[in-house]
């Protein structure tokens, strides 16, 4: 009888095409087929349910070793197999991806929850964490035994019997219905593709018709289409002369995620807050936004509802003051219908240009996206000693991505970057940043490979990338995100890069954007795509006058969602009618009647597809509390590079992950608790 083969050797031998053959390449997209993916999955859950197992039985007495650092060497295959399957289903899937991703959702979360809910394993971790004391444990070791310690009573391990069979089968529909929620978005995304004729391409940039021109060939269609990818839907918005075009494709953009019954996803919204009502109340707490803050820096709902509140008032008048100056402008010029939301972007665009001759046409000249990646690339040597070698071997999953090797100041490698920026009808909209592999310091440690996903119109072949300063900005978010990822130097993998509370993620990524308008960075970087001219000083002086311009309109469009986000969530029942409630919400505010949710719930993906953001969307403005007085730090020194103040940024920001309380990280980097109305003072409203 031939023994089995040890659970190292399974491991060592799991499916060769998702390894990592050197630190510098990766796996074999090009190989992979989806049924690879669902017997990667079906594998590699198996293989870490046994390790799981092995764990919570072991017979010695437990330790930090024997179980915690040894559930922080478990999954290894499964994680692996995911971080490639997620790659793809958002940045290049397609319908048998989708089927595989609809059905191994609710798998993983049955897994996640057989883990958390492991008595005999909890019992361990629970010893443990008792007896934290007499270990002798490093801070960054006790700071991973009290926060497995955290997630598994909050993920439910202290509950008994059905409580327990309960929580798990909400969390699986939960991922469920994440996962069609998504997919719904995308499909109205891909599915809409409105020609328009000659007549209404007069005054259109050329960015903008070279934009609408590839997406038709895409398609297989002839002449220019508007698409719901932001890339395009925006600058139409924003240069169309035509209102009656504007209205309805605005009308269409705001009803993604409710275009048709098949797709539609406002019944499911009704499910999942009905379901994490019924979680929340499950795990002891009040709501579901009590449950979720409780973990964060903001930790209670009222903290986060005084702050969006303060800002809400400011915001909504002076957006109340720009909508009656956009009216009177439209009616000067002879628009005889009245002012709607469809109508902002444009009127405000010629706004814009009247007050400060800003071309935003022109100025995208400025701002190529190989220009853009170099400037993000020089912030990060000027302050962290980063640089970037390209890879143009490098195979990734579409022909558009490319990646760098990444090196520390020293020379040492620090992991591998990889950007995919244009929009295409397979890849999900938005812009994010994760990882193919994240660094941790156990057994030899790994470095990582961060990725960077945007959707930027794709230029006509042979011709430059332009990006508004909005794109731009957008890649310097992301990016910094980029940073957290590849800076972090901490020993457990739980506790690595992007790992931290909601609330405070959004620190490095929104901290970054504030290079994009150091002035050396605009005079080496934001150069003319055909004479190589740097922007003239005039342009620039106009950028940095118009920076809180619209700031009422781009606040209130935020906050608004935020407020809704909170409020479904901070009732300790389900609204009936998620779509009422909205507009009850919105009309309590006084939402201004020429605005909507930069958001609306039907197509919210950062709060309905997947808990990631639900009760959380305010992390961004609580971010930016951090991110504004984090910038003064160096604006006081003097110089936007400042070596100490950047040392003690990748110290305690950057590279620190969650390896302790946020609140504390930031304070060593700061020498104190940041200033509330740092963000004020960034966004205009300061009193």
């Amino acid at each position: 009888m031939i023994e089995p083969a040890p659970l190292e050797q399974k491991i060592a031998e799991f499916d060769v095409r998702v390894a990592f053959e050197s630190p510098e390449t990766l796996p074999h997209f090009d190989a992979l087929l989806p049924q690879d993916f669902t017997q990667g999955f079906d594998r590699g859950i198996g293989l870490h349910a046994e390790e799981i197992d092995a764990i919570a039985a072991d017979p010695a007495e437990p330790d930090f070793d024997n179980t915690i650092l040894a559930m922080e060497r478990s999954g290894r295959a499964l994680s692996r197999i995911a971080s490639l399957f997620y790659a793809l289903a958002g940045a290049h899937t397609n319908d048998d991806l989708q089927t595989v991703e609809r059905t191994v959702s609710p798998q993983l979360s049955r897994h996640s929850s057989r883990i958390t809910l492991n008595a005999a394993l909890f019992a361990r971790i629970d010893h443990v964490f008792a007896r934290r004391a007499d270990f002798g444990l490093s801070p960054e070791a006790l700071r991973l035994l009290e926060r497995t310690h955290s997630s598994f009573v909050r993920s439910g391990a202290k509950l008994q019997g059905e409580a327990r069979e309960r929580l798990s089968d909400i969390n699986a529909r939960l991922a469920e219905l994440g996962t069609q929620f998504s997919q719904n978005v995308l499909h109205d995304e891909r599915a809409f593709a409105r020609p328009v004729e000659e007549a209404d391409l007069v005054g259109l940039p050329g960015f903008l018709l070279s934009s609408m021109r590839d997406a038709a060939e895409e398609r297989g269609l002839t002449g220019h289409v508007v698409t719901l990818s932001r890339s395009v839907i925006v600058p139409f918005l924003t240069f169309c002369p035509n209102p009656a075009l504007r209205t309805e494709l605005f009308a269409a953009w705001t009803r993604r995620g409710e275009m048709d019954a098949a797709h539609d996803n406002r019944p499911l919204i009704t499910e999942m807050l009905s379901l994490r009502a019924e979680k929340a109340k499950l795990l002891g707490f009040e709501s579901f936004a009590h449950y979720k803050l409780d973990d964060t820096m903001a930790k209670t709902p009222a903290n986060v509802e005084a702050l969006l509140t303060r800002v809400w008032e400011r915001a909504r008048d002076a957006a109340l003051r720009d909508a009656e100056t956009l009216r009177a402008l439209a009616a000067d010029s002879g628009a005889n219908a009245p002012f709607t939301a469809a109508d902002w972007r444009y009127w405000s665009e010629k706004r814009r240009h009247a007050e400060f001759a800003i071309d935003e046409s022109a100025l995208k000249t400025y701002f190529t996206l190989d220009r853009m990646i170099e400037a993000a690339f020089d912030v990060a040597n000027r302050l962290f000693g980063l640089r970037f070698e390209p890879l143009p071997g490098l195979k990734v999953w579409h022909p558009d991505a490319r990646g760098w090797r990444v090196l520390d100041r020293d020379g040492t490698a620090r992991g591998l970057f990889i950007g995919d920026y244009f929009a295409r009808s397979s890849k999900r909209s938005g812009a994010w940043m994760s990882a193919l592999r994240s660094q941790h310091g156990i057994d030899g440690g790994q470095t990582p490979v961060i990725y960077n996903i945007c959707n930027f119109a794709k230029p006509a072949k042979g011709e430059p990338a332009l990006l508004s300063v909005d794109d731009a900005r957008t890649l310097f978010h992301e990016f910094g995100h980029a940073l957290h990822g590849l800076l972090s130097d901490v020993t457990y993998p739980s506790l690595a890069g992007t790992a931290v509370s909601r609330d405070f993620v959004e620190l490095p990524s929104q901290l970054f954007e504030h290079w994009l308008d150091v002035p050396e960075i605009l005079e080496r970087h934001a150069r003319h795509a055909v004479t190589g001219e740097p922007l003239p000083q005039t342009e620039a002086d106009k950028l940095k006058a118009a920076r809180t311009y619209d700031a009422g309109f781009n606040t209130v469009e935020y906050t608004s969602s935020a407020l809704v986000d909170l409020l479904f969530h901070q009732e300790g029942t389900a609204p009936a009618d998620p779509m009422a409630r909205e507009r009850e919400i919105l009309d309590g505010l006084g939402m201004p009647a020429e605005m909507v949710m930069r958001h609306r719930s039907p197509h919210f993906a950062h709060v309905f597809s997947g808990d990631g953001y639900s009760s959380g969307y305010y992390s961004y403005m609580w971010s930016e509390v951090l991110d504004a007085d984090a910038f003064e730090a160096f604006e006081k020194t003097g110089d936007a590079f400042d070596p100490e103040t950047a040392r003690k940024l990748r110290d305690f920001i950057y590279s620190a992950g969650n390896s302790d309380d946020p609140a504390l990280l930031y304070e060593r980097f700061r020498g104190r608790a940041p200033d509330p109305d740092a963000m004020m003072r960034k966004r205009g409203f300061a009193a």
